[in-house]
């Protein structure tokens, strides 16, 4: 196994590397060339978490898909015809997108770009950034093998971001939101001709050709950042944030509250399966200062889905339910806060962490992130005796034994008290007198 598998597999969840095995066998069956490409290869090498797998084949990428799909390990959530891609979900909240090794050219400025079937190195080369232009080989004859044509690596290294061509930004001038949202991610410097084509971007306007459905999908990647607010404030510094709401500046900029978001997101547990659909949570903050024709204009802007606006429309009501729960004297047990939890959206939970001013909540949110949800997990199926795996007895079994794991008390440590040795008897006068006596 070469270091970069290696360094692949330590950087996935156990549920990632399910995926990951899956597709590399299936691929393997149908003799389709498959490489782990774009972010992350991006994110492992610049030392940041893998969030979603993105591969690419020398072939047909949604039969492959559906392959897979059809061994039931995944589902697909997407298909387009066009660049041939296919988005699955995979248990555990593992996204994966696949994708046909592809070259792209653009007849003018912001125009649909004309697609092409090509071989993994006219792919690379095709792409907008070097960091993103990174492949490793999952296929048996060269598995582990770095493909790195356009030195990305190197880049990441000195925290540069560079174009992989002259015309990387102006070709499609969406990539200018995709290069801003990288550089606050990953705290990196434009090269100076990557600076150069972004200037003549800006000053051609090329930025008004970006389509509503680049916008869209933009703005679902800021969701999903570690601190969204940050993004959305260098992308207001460089006037870009009127693509999406002219009203978004000023107060109604909600910086406080996206701070409060990035504090809620910082409980989050590690190791722990604790799925988040981020978009609602993220529109809720974002729009939060703007009034409804503001918002309006937004939608219409972005061409947000309409379950997509649900989503964020219920997010207060439905919370505001759960905080309430969390007050009551019901939930006055480790157990009965976790049961009151653990089949609520993680959306929800965090909303509330950010927005609750009770210190009750607060607590027992914290406590549910922080300890109940890692106890949960220590409770395995061995542990369960005098029933049948899967039948609703099992179930109840081992649900009484996590409630009698959580509401334990912990064990007193006793310190054995260690007396230290007695110090030598101080003779004093007295004695001495009369021991001459």
């Amino acid at each position: 196994m070469s270091d970069y598998k290696f360094m692949l597999e330590s950087h996935l969840s156990a549920e990632q590397n399910r995926a990951v095995a899956a597709i590399q066998t299936t691929a393997a069956e149908a003799g389709v060339p498959l490489f782990l490409t774009g972010g992350a290869l991006r994110d492992m090498l610049g030392g940041f978490p893998i969030r979603e797998l993105d591969f690419t084949v020398e072939g047909n990428a949604i039969k492959l898909a559906k392959a897979i799909e059809k061994k039931g390990v995944a589902k697909i959530v997407s298909t387009d015809e066009t660049s041939k891609t296919a988005e699955l979900a995979f248990a555990g909240g593992v996204n994966v997108n696949i994708a046909m090794a592809r070259s792209e050219k653009y007849a003018k400025p912001g125009a649909k770009p004309k697609i092409t079937p090509a071989t993994i190195h006219e792919d690379l080369k095709s792409r907008d950034f070097t960091m993103n232009s990174i492949a490793l080989s999952l296929n048996k004859a060269s598995l582990g093998l770095l493909f790195d044509p356009t030195i990305g690596a190197s880049d990441l290294e000195r925290r540069e971001l560079r174009t992989v061509t002259n015309h990387t930004l102006s070709d499609d001038p969406a990539r200018i939101l995709r290069m801003i949202r990288l550089k606050v991610r990953m705290g990196l410097t434009l090269d100076e001709r990557t600076q150069t084509q972004y200037q003549s971007v800006r000053e051609a306007k090329l930025e008004t050709k970006i389509p509503a459905e680049a916008l869209r999908v933009e703005l679902m990647r800021i969701a999903s950042e570690q601190n969204p607010g940050a993004v959305i404030e260098e992308l207001h510094k460089e006037g870009l944030l009127k693509l999406y709401s002219p009203a978004l500046t000023g107060p109604k900029l909600n910086q406080a509250g996206f701070a409060k978001l990035l504090k809620a997101r910082q409980n989050m547990p590690f190791g722990v399966e604790f799925p988040v659909n981020w978009t609602p949570l993220f529109l809720f903050f974002l729009t939060e200062k703007l009034s409804p024709k503001e918002v309006s204009g937004l939608v219409k802007a972005t061409g947000l889905s309409q379950k997509d606006v649900n989503a964020w429309k219920k997010l207060e009501a439905n919370a505001k339910k759960l905080e309430k729960s969390l007050k009551g004297p019901k939930v006055n047990r480790p157990s009965l806060v976790y049961r009151a939890l653990v089949e609520q959206p993680g959306e929800e939970i965090l909303f509330v962490l950010a927005r609750s001013g009770e210190r009750i909540v607060q607590d027992r949110i914290k406590n549910y992130l922080s300890k109940y949800l890692n106890v949960a997990q220590e409770v395995t199926d061995e542990e369960v005796t005098g029933a049948e795996p899967g039948t609703p007895k099992f179930k109840k079994l081992k649900d009484a034994l996590l409630n009698k794991r959580l509401d334990a008390r912990p064990k007193k440590v006793v310190v054995e008290e260690v007396l230290p040795p007695s110090p030598p008897p101080i003779v004093g006068r007295s004695a001495r007198s009369a021991a001459r006596q």
